[in-house]
């Protein structure tokens, strides 16, 4: 049921993921980035998390307001994570606030 009603609502999301020649990635949809080095970029997109893996990965392009993001290098991967980001936010606040 909870599938049902985080595709429902997904529906108005829109996003476009472009890859080519696995040098060059292009992505829209952007909400935040969480973190980058040069082999692994995580980045919180309208449709979940996103994970970036390659090498002498550089964010070329970033731009929060229009939600574009350009990454170059070596790209090996791309993996979305069904995990809930602002539910972790949440909990670790929490978690630091309680302990």
């Amino acid at each position: 049921m909870d599938d049902i009603r985080n595709l429902n609502n997904n529906i108005n999301t829109f996003q476009n993921i472009v890859l080519e020649n696995r040098e060059r990635l292009n992505i829209t949809g952007i909400v935040d980035v969480f973190s980058f080095d040069d082999q692994i970029i995580i980045v919180e997109t309208e449709l979940g998390l996103l994970t970036i893996k390659g090498e002498n990965l550089k964010i070329s392009k970033l731009s929060i307001d229009t939600s574009d993001f350009i990454v170059d290098g070596h790209i090996s991967s791309l993996a979305y994570s069904n995990s809930d980001v602002s539910n972790k936010k949440d909990k670790n606040i929490l978690s630091k606030i309680f302990k």
